[in-house]
């Protein structure tokens, strides 16, 4: 290792350094990662030392930050699962790595502000060997041991808890990972995922998905549940038993389009319509909310009926009608008429006068190209002559527009 590298983000990155703003600690973390990544393209060690160091230094800088709305935390967190790799690949001697993990032991145990509770859960990657994973699992369990045992008034909180569970597990010590898991004093999938893990390195993928199913612990999300039972299924070549019990809870993004295309690339043999109707029966209420998905793929009659049953986004409706009107021009104009409906009925959010004369116009332009401006227009002006707060303002809009 060279004596100094000018590390940019060491400066940077001092006790209290950033203020109650969490953009700008976010910017510096990305731009920090990024740092660290282009080291480690020349020498890994010495980007696997700038991750070290970053990590040291990250719960003091930022522990003025306000962490309510959560973007400083998923900065964090992603930063973790990219600078984790950095280190775990690095080729270093084990005195050099045995220093690391020290560090980052200390900067675990020191971090009031919980920035790195999610560094434990990579602790047997970190160690980089089953040897230097098991010393570190001898290190850690007879504390949870003494944390977990029974009859006890009280049970303690120990951070090294994940710690030990994923070095056991990188240490090939499965059957006693398993027996460890048995004095928890609750069920959380926090945990328990690595009983899953250890039952599933062993082979035994049935006893792996029964006790995936029996974690479900009271305040777990059902989703990480579901992505392990999914991969199970899956690795064991039952596709469609996976499909039909875990898909969807399994693949729930941040939007319903990223929902249908996390399913539709883990079942390419399944047709897209049928994956489709069954998300909208996982949502009633909600068929509108699916109107994207149905067009990104080419479902476009049923992309319109899915708009006509709910609520949609007219903004997204008027986005469609420009978008395909050269394409699909019957699609194009069916999809305006439904956003000047939703719009009518006071649907969307911070509605303008140009959000209304963009879906007309963009109805207007389909309906064009198909030679039916008049019947279009007519359509138009018995939607707006129903009594309704959003006809009388969309009335006012387009008033020139229809004479």
């Amino acid at each position: 290792m060279p004596d100094h590298h000018p590390w940019t983000f060491c400066a940077r990155f001092r006790r209290g350094a950033f203020g109650w703003r969490s953009q700008p600690a976010v910017m510096r973390v990305q731009e920090a990662v990024s740092e660290i990544k282009q080291a480690a393209r020349q020498d890994f060690v010495l980007g696997a030392e700038g991750a070290v160091l970053l990590l040291e230094r990250l719960s003091p800088a930022l522990e003025n930050v306000d962490s309510s709305s959560g973007a400083i935390g998923t900065a964090v967190n992603t930063a973790i699962e990219a600078l984790v790799p950095i280190i775990a690949g690095a080729a270093a001697a084990e005195p050099l790595r045995e220093s690391w993990l020290e560090r980052l032991w200390q900067a675990v145990e020191e971090d009031e502000m919980s920035y790195l509770d999610l560094l434990p859960d990579y602790w047997g990657e970190l160690c980089a060997t089953p040897e230097g994973a098991s010393r570190w699992a001898d290190r850690f369990i007879d504390t949870v041991r003494l944390a977990w045992r029974p009859n006890a008034e009280s049970y303690g909180y120990f951070k090294g808890t994940a710690a030990c569970l994923s070095a056991l597990f990188a240490a090939g010590r499965h059957e006693e990972l398993l027996r460890l898991l048995e004095l928890a004093p609750y069920k959380t999938w926090t945990y328990r995922q690595w009983g899953v893990k250890a039952l599933n390195a062993q082979g035994k993928r049935a006893a792996a998905l029964r006790y995936a199913e029996e974690s479900r612990g009271l305040n777990d999300s059902p989703t990480p549940i579901a992505e392990a039972c999914e991969e199970i299924l899956l690795a064991s070549g039952l596709a469609e038993e996976a499909y039909k019990r875990y898909a969807t809870a399994a693949n729930q993004k941040s939007t319903y389009l990223a929902t249908f295309r996390a399913i539709a690339k883990k079942y390419p043999h399944r047709p897209p319509g049928a994956i489709l109707s069954d998300l909208v029966a996982s949502t009633p209420g909600d068929e509108g909310k699916w109107f994207a998905a149905a067009k990104a793929a080419g479902l476009y009659q049923e992309a319109i009926d899915l708009a006509r049953r709910s609520p949609c986004d007219p903004r997204t409706l008027s986005r469609a009608a420009r978008g395909m009107a050269d394409r699909e021009p019957a699609f194009a104009l069916e999809a305006g008429m439904a956003a000047l409906h939703w719009l009518a009925a006071g649907y969307g959010y911070d509605i303008t006068s140009e959000d209304v004369r963009a879906a007309y116009h963009h109805t207007m332009a389909a309906a064009e190209r198909m030679g039916r401006k008049a019947d279009t227009a007519e359509r138009i002006r018995k939607l707006l002559a129903e009594e309704s707060t959003g006809n009388r303002f969309m009335a006012q809009v387009l008033a020139p527009a229809l004479e």
